[in-house]
C-alpha cells in the first residue's frame, strides 16, 4: 500500500510551536492535506506522551489512531554542536525509557530536548531500543549536521538511518554529495502549527506493507521510498546566504571577508545552496538507481494569498482554501490530479495559479536569513523588487 507520511512535526510543548498543536487538532488537518500517517513528534516529552495516550488509540506494532489519522512516535533531539536529529520510536514503552535515560536540562519543559550527547552516542543509545535515526534538515545553517560536519560519518562514527533534506534542499542539490548516494531521503514539513500551509508541506510516499511501526522500518532501510514531495527550495528561509536582520542576499565571498557581518550590523548565515555547494563531489546530481522522484510543492493556501493579495491565516484565504478542498478532499489532489477545468468552475481566480505551478511558470523570491521565499504570480513580475545577490559594498 502507498502511504504519505511526514514524521517531523512539533508538538504545543516545542518552543516556538502552535498551542493548537494538539491531536485532535492534527489528525483532521493532515487528512485533509493528504496524509495517512503522521510523526508525533516531541515523543521524549512526558507530558506530550499523555496527551497521546490520551488522545489515541493504540492499533498495535507502534501505531496510535485517531479517528482516520494514524500517528507513529518521533522526536527531534538537539545534539553537541546545536546539531538536530530525527528519531523514529517504535512505542510509547520505548521513548518514557529513552526520556529518562537522555541527560537533558530542558527535557521536561520543552518538546525539542537539547543534550550535549554527539551523534554517535545518541545513535548508539536510541539503537537499543530499535528507534531509526538520521539528520534533520541535514543543511540548515543554525542547526544542521553539515553546518558542523564535512561529512556524516564525522558525525554519527556508523551510518545512520536516513537523511532528512529540509525545506531549503532537494533531491537534486543533495545528490551532488557522493557520500550520500546510499541514504534514503526524507521530505518532512517540520510544522510548527496545524495550519495548512505548514502541516504537511513535505511528505514521504513510501510502500508500505501495513501502517506499522515495523513496516515503517523496512521501508526506509529498503528503500522503499516511492516519492518525495517539498517544497521548491527556494522557498525555503533558509536557501540563499542572507542577513538574519535585513534578510538581504549576499554573495558568500563579500559575506565570509566581512566577517559574516552586514553592513546593517546583522549577522550574516551560511545559505544551503552554498554549504552543498562547499562539500559536493559533482557538478550535477547523480541520482542512485533507487533513488526515488522529488516533486516539488507550493502550499496551497499561500498561493491562494498571493492571488487574493490577503494574509495566509485570513478568513478569505482559509475559506477559499477550505472550499476547493471540500470539493476536491485533499490538498495534494487539488494541486497535482484535479483537471484544471474542474478548479475553475470552483475558483476561477485559483485555477491559473495552479496552471502556473504544474507548469513551473511561477517566479519565486529566494529566501534566506530566516525568511520564507516569496512567491509571484505572473503579474506580479513587472513590479516586483528583484532579489539580487549583493556584496556588502553595493547594498
Amino acid at each position: 500500500m502507498l502511504v504519505n507520511a511526514d514524521f517531523h512535526v512539533h508538538s504545543c510543548f516545542s518552543s516556538a510551536s502552535s498551542k493548537d498543536m494538539l491531536i485532535e487538532n492534527m489528525a483532521p488537518k493532515s487528512k485533509l492535506k493528504g496524509l495517512q500517517l503522521l510523526g508525533t513528534g516531541d515523543a521524549f516529552h512526558p507530558g506530550w506522551l499523555d496527551i497521546i495516550e490520551e488522545s489515541t488509540e493504540y492499533s498495535g506494532d507502534g501505531i496510535y489512531t485517531s479517528g482516520d489519522m494514524d500517528f507513529v512516535l518521533t522526536t527531534e533531539v538537539e545534539g553537541k554542536n546545536r546539531v538536530h536529529h530525527l528519531i523514529i520510536i517504535p512505542n510509547i514503552e520505548a521513548a518514557r525509557e529513552l526520556s529518562d535515560k537522555l541527560i537533558s536540562k530542558n527535557k521536561n519543559v520543552d518538546g525539542r530536548p537539547r543534550t550535549a550527547y554527539t551523534g554517535a552516542e545518541l545513535l548508539e543509545l536510541v539503537r537499543q531500543y530499535d528507534c531509526l535515526i538520521g539528520p534533520a534538515h541535514a543543511f540548515t545553517p543554525w542547526t544542521g549536521m553539515y553546518k558542523s560536519y564535512d561529512s556524516i560519518y564525522e558525525c554519527y562514527d556508523k551510518k545512520p538511518d536516513f537523511v532528512e533534506l529540509g525545506l531549503s534542499a532537494d533531491t537534486f542539490m543533495a545528490d551532488t554529495v557522493s557520500e550520500l548516494k546510499d541514504f534514503p531521503f526524507l521530505s518532512n514539513s517540520d510544522a510548527h502549527s496545524p495550519w495548512p500551509h505548514r502541516l504537511g508541506r513535505e511528505f514521504n510516499a513510501m510502500e508500505l506493507e501495513d501502517i506499522s511501526f515495523t513496516s515503517i522500518k523496512n521501508a526506509i532501510k529498503h528503500r522503499k521510498i516511492k516519492a518525495n514531495y517539498g517544497l521548491i527550495p527556494n522557498l525555503g528561509k533558509y536557501h540563499m546566504t542572507a542577513c538574519t536582520k535585513c534578510f538581504k542576499i549576499v554573495d558568500p565571498a563579500s559575506a565570509r571577508e566581512n566577517k559574516m557581518r552586514c553592513s546593517c550590523g546583522g549577522i550574516i548565515k551560511k545559505g544551503v545552496d552554498y554549504r552543498i555547494s562547499e562539500i559536493a563531489d559533482y557538478s550535477e546530481p547523480k541520482h542512485p538507481d533507487f533513488r526515488p522522484d522529488y516533486i516539488h510543492l507550493m502550499p496551497l493556501a499561500e498561493l491562494i494569498s498571493t492571488v487574493y493579495d490577503k494574509g495566509v491565516t485570513t478568513k478569505t484565504v482559509q475559506g477559499k482554501w477550505q472550499k476547493l478542498i471540500d470539493s476536491f478532499q485533499t490538498e495534494i489532489d487539488v494541486l497535482i490530479n484535479v483537471s484544471l477545468d474542474e478548479i475553475e468552475k470552483v475558483d476561477s481566480n485559483i485555477a491559473p495559479a495552479i496552471k502556473g505551478f504544474r507548469e513551473k511558470s511561477i517566479d519565486v523570491i529566494p529566501g534566506g536569513g530566516g525568511q520564507y521565499g516569496q512567491i509571484l504570480l505572473n503579474k506580479e513580475v513587472k513590479k516586483r523588487k528583484v532579489a539580487k545577490i549583493t556584496t556588502l559594498d553595493n547594498f
